[in-house]
């Protein structure tokens, strides 16, 4: 086991290493570094709920019946998210992959189903799978979304609802009875009452078991010819029709819809809505018809080709937990729905097993992820839009379960407003409304405890969308006390390793990085970001003088650049003393508080590693790698990448410049 000192000012120690066979190891991603979905950070968020980028579309359809709280359109659209990923939001927080709930266009009436009347602001109820909702955008909006975060090195992943369409109202007909069933409903006793039913009452439910060819619905055809479309809209259904060699069924028809999502605008991904409301079956299809329009999109647009990852399907199989590894269980029959479709699975219950301690819950995951589910994963949540039992409903477990969700194997889904505790009580709404209320991006502008939640978000964050090991990777224990553990991920030519410490104490501290770092490696805090300054010292010196002028340094920067003192007796003899000795020395004559480590060589065939590394990558004058002398001054950025070299007279004042540069 090897042992590395450090400094932090945080309780949280990140320190990570990622690399190709061909490059030098650094702490810092490669420009290689890889997208991996199975270790992929995702946004969540209802468009409608996030952020008003157009409010000249919040009255574009009349939706103006009055409506339980929370239960009607809020003005959220595409152009609020676009707004907030020119701002850098998203790259902020490490995001890598946006979902968002559906965006194709919803009914125009509204229901009460018990919880208050309520309108499709949520974007389950479809009333055209073929037209975005004028509420939340234009296609064009879509286009200029999807091209922006992918510049960005984000995906979008959006939502498919095949298994049934939008309620009927008053401006809603209901699809013909060839597409649809309307009762019964389901009792969810067995497989079967669980497929050939209604989810609730007046919610039509897609005759996906059909393979019967069927007309395009009366009232399509209508708008269609309204829009200016129909013969458009008719001529791709025959090209789909007779490219797939598929029946014209009702799951076919809608299979394509989505499917120009992909084509049109590149999209990366799926998750699949009541994924165990239909045969298994239906999933597999849905799975082709995405693999090949997305590769129909990469040739037509090889330009815009982000990687060789295949389409990414996740379901939601409700009530599906890890547990269960492959297989869920309706009571009379087990379905396997990885073998039908799906790269990964909503798990369901990782906002209960978050109630373990660390390594309970990392371990159990990477034993699972690394056997039964070894080439698909699954995506974990605390909270959700419809999952009425939260991990944290009163937002008071904030820090925890950010880092529960953003280290722990698997997927991590960021419900919006998780990383700034947005409310998810809201008085006056009934049934999941209360999840769904506006981002509170004022509290995140004004609120400092607010800001202190987002931050410890956007930093596991981004360690985490910088090294795959953290979903994807093999999870081991370093240390119980106190917590340290390792990931490593390797793939082709790749290779990402971190170390990771939890609950530490504050200040300097000695953890065991056991057998990953290899002495010498380059590493870095990430949660605390702080450059390093690496000086050798002597106390018997004729420079010993400046340990008042570094502590006084210290003592005015310390919160942004750490001072690491390391004694070395390799110029006359100059640092004779114990480090018992050189610690008293040290504190009482200068009041040093900045660390002083161990005795080093600095020069010689005993050279310390780190000393040997700063010396090849920061040479003294004319190209010289041997320290000349004691009070040499290293300057290393948060990267862990020496800048400059300074010699033993200089002073803090005259390296200010430099280090101001670095902040």
């Amino acid at each position: 086991m090897k042992n590395i000192l450090l400094t932090l000012s945080a309780s949280i120690l990140l320190l990570g290493c990622n690399c190709t066979k061909e490059a030098v190891k650094t702490q810092q991603p490669s420009a290689q570094t890889p997208f991996v979905w199975e270790s992929a950070n995702v946004y969540f968020l209802l468009i409608d709920r996030f952020q008003n980028g157009n409010p000249v579309n919040d009255k574009i359809i009349n939706r103006n019946k009055p409506t339980g709280v929370l239960r009607g359109f809020e003005g959220g659209d595409i152009r609020g998210v676009i707004q907030k990923l020119d701002e850098g939001y998203f790259t902020n927080l490490g995001i890598t992959a946006i979902w968002m709930t559906p965006v194709v266009e919803q009914i125009r009436g509204s229901v009460d189903e018990g919880t208050g009347n309520t309108y499709g602001f949520h974007g389950y109820w479809t009333k055209d799978w073929t037209a975005v909702d004028p509420s939340y955008g234009t296609r064009e909006d879509l286009k200029e979304l999807v091209e922006k975060a992918h510049a960005k090195g984000i995906r979008i992943m959006l939502d498919a609802v095949i298994n049934h369409t939008g309620p009927v109202t008053e401006l809603d007909p209901v699809y013909p009875s060839d597409w649809v069933r309307t009762s019964p409903k389901c009792t969810y006793k067995s497989y079967d009452t669980y497929i050939n039913c209604t989810l609730v009452e007046n919610l039509p439910d897609v005759k996906t078991e059909s393979n019967e060819n069927v007309a395009l619905p009366p009232f399509l055809i209508e708008k269609w010819k309204k829009e200016g479309r129909y013969e458009q809209e008719v001529a791709e259904l025959d090209a789909f029709f007779t490219k797939t060699g598929y029946p014209r069924a009702p799951k076919y028809y809608i299979m394509k819809w989505l499917s120009d999502y992909i084509t049109d605008y590149g999209i990366d991904g799926y998750r699949v809505d009541t994924a165990k409301h239909t045969y298994e079956d239906v999933w597999a299809d849905f799975k082709k018809v995405c693999d090949q329009a997305f590769a129909d999109f990469k040739k037509n647009n090889p330009e815009k080709v982000l990687d060789n990852n295949a389409f990414f399907t996740v379901g939601e199989v409700f009530g599906y937990n890890i547990g269960a590894k492959k297989l869920f269980d309706f009571g009379d029959k087990k379905v396997n729905y990885f073998e039908n479709g799906f790269t990964g699975l909503i798990n369901f219950d990782f906002r209960n097993e978050a109630k373990m301690n660390y390594e309970e819950l990392f371990s159990k995951y990477n034993s699972i992820l690394q056997n039964d589910l070894k080439g698909n994963t699954v995506m974990n949540y605390v909270s959700s839009h419809d999952d009425g039992y939260p991990y944290d409903k009163k937002r008071e477990k904030t820090f925890e379960s950010g880092t529960k969700l953003l280290l722990a194997p698997g997927i991590s889904q960021v419900y919006y407003g998780d990383e700034s505790a947005r409310p998810l009580d809201i008085p006056g709404t009934t049934g999941d409304a209360t999840l769904r209320s506006m981002m509170n991006w004022e509290e995140i502008k004004t609120n400092p405890d607010t800001q202190k939640v987002l931050l410890h978000w956007q930093k596991l964050g981004n360690f985490r969308k910088n090294h795959p090991s953290i979903g994807a990777g093999i999870h081991q224990e370093i240390s119980a006390s106190p917590y340290v553990f390792s990931r490593t991920y390797s793939k082709d030519n790749f290779t990402d390793k971190v170390v990771i410490g939890l609950d530490l104490p504050k200040g300097t501290k000695e953890i065991s990085v056991g057998t990953i770092f290899k002495d010498g490696t380059k590493l870095t805090d990430t949660y605390s970001g702080k450059k390093v300054v690496v000086l050798n010292t002597a106390s018997e010196c004729g420079y010993t003088p400046q340990y008042a002028d570094w502590q006084a340094f210290h003592k005015e920067h310390g919160d942004k650049i750490v001072v690491l003192g390391v004694p070395a007796n390799n110029f006359g003899g100059q640092e004779p003393g114990t480090p018992q000795q050189i610690e008293v020395f040290c504190s009482t004559r200068f009041g040093v508080t900045f660390p002083v480590f161990k005795k080093t060589d600095v020069n010689g065939s005993n050279a310390h590693p780190l000393f040997e590394y700063l010396k090849t990558a920061a040479p003294g004058l004319l190209g010289t790698e041997a320290i000349k002398w004691n009070f040499t001054k290293f300057l290393v950025n948060r990267n862990g990448l020496p800048v400059k070299r300074y010699a033993s007279a200089t002073s803090p004042a005259s390296i200010s410049a430099d280090i101001k540069k670095l902040l």
